[in-house]
């Protein structure tokens, strides 16, 4: 799994004209699954959303995490993070998961960030949709799941 976070003041997702979810402080984060994916990975980019120390504590200093106050989420599924742009002027999907797969895992990180009783929005999976965000900072950091950066 990859996701892109941003650190934000406010956040929204709408498809059609139809606000679907909004957050103010928290975390926006666009997901993508890959085809070799597996609940593991689900588990990790979880435990790394609920626990990635980026929010200001009364220092000043990046060390507290969503747990800790950092406000709710708003989870946004984007398989071009899977894009393979290396060759050509066209990207590749290859590496994005089935969209089955895909949705399931997207719904059970949702589902384990949820039960650690942290408001988490969501966009319409597989839709075309439209986000605003107000980036805090800015502050975006790249996760992927099997460690390649």
């Amino acid at each position: 799994m990859r996701a892109v976070v941003q650190r934000v003041l406010q956040a929204g997702v709408e498809t059609e004209g139809q606000r679907l979810s909004q957050i103010d402080k928290g975390l926006l984060v666009y997901l993508s699954v890959g085809k070799a994916d597996t609940l593991k990975d689900a588990q990790f980019i979880a435990e790394k959303l609920l626990n990635l120390r980026i929010f200001a504590d009364e220092a000043g200093k990046m060390n507290r995490s969503v747990l800790d106050g950092g406000g709710s989420i708003l989870m946004v599924s984007n398989f071009t993070l899977h894009g393979d742009c290396r060759k050509g002027r066209r990207p590749s999907f290859d590496a994005a998961a089935e969209q089955g797969l895909a949705q399931q895992l997207y719904e059970k990180v949702i589902e384990m960030i949820a039960e650690q009783r942290v408001t988490v929005g969501k966009g319409a999976f597989g839709e075309h949709m439209q986000v605003s965000s107000v980036n805090d900072g800015p502050v975006t950091f790249l996760l992927d799941s099997s460690r390649l950066f």
